[in-house]
């Protein structure tokens, strides 16, 4: 990307299908496609989603959340619920009665700053998502530092995942889980 005089852009980027940063673990497969290097209103990367995984029910106070699937299912959340239970987000319900969604490809989830939002992959079949965070970078730098966490491949170290959200504005209100 080069920038004119005054620091605006004059050329887009393109970022051509297998390409991008990947970051991979047992638990998640991340490809970085536009960074906060490259804009300056999102992050946008793809998710590969293995059987089994949870990323647990958590809410941000500033960043918006957009995920497109692509390919699979997951069950998905974006909403208050009743009552926020320590486990099982799947059982949660809306005030206006609406519950947890399976998503399928074309699937859109758009999660404001203070929703509560999940995403879990309950069959035997990988997804893949496209997910967009706003502002940048901070989920880069979440992901980065989250998938060494979880690269030894054994349970989640819950207590440095902690850590680690509450630093990037994530505040946890289920453990996340893969099997």
């Amino acid at each position: 990307m080069t920038t004119a005089e005054e620091g605006a852009p004059t050329e887009g980027l393109l970022v051509p299908p297998g390409h991008g940063r990947v970051v991979r673990t047992p638990a998640q497969h991340v490809t970085f496609k536009v960074t906060g290097a490259h804009s300056r209103t999102a992050s946008t990367f793809e998710v590969v989603v293995p059987p089994g995984f949870d990323v647990g029910a958590h809410v941000h106070t500033r960043s918006e959340e957009l995920f497109y699937v692509l390919e699979g299912e997951l069950d998905v959340l974006a909403f208050e619920p009743r009552v926020r239970t320590p486990d099982h987000w799947q059982r949660w319900e809306s005030r206006s009665g609406g519950r947890v969604v399976r998503a399928t490809p074309g699937t859109v989830i758009l999660v404001p700053p203070g929703c509560p939002h999940a995403f879990a992959n309950p069959t035997r079949t990988p997804a893949k998502m496209f997910f967009q965070a706003s502002p940048p970078p901070d989920h880069e730098r979440y992901f980065e530092e989250l998938l060494k966490i979880l690269a030894d491949g054994g349970p989640p170290d819950h207590r440095a995942i902690e850590e680690l959200r509450r630093r990037y504005d994530i505040e946890q209100l289920t453990p996340l889980k893969h099997r």
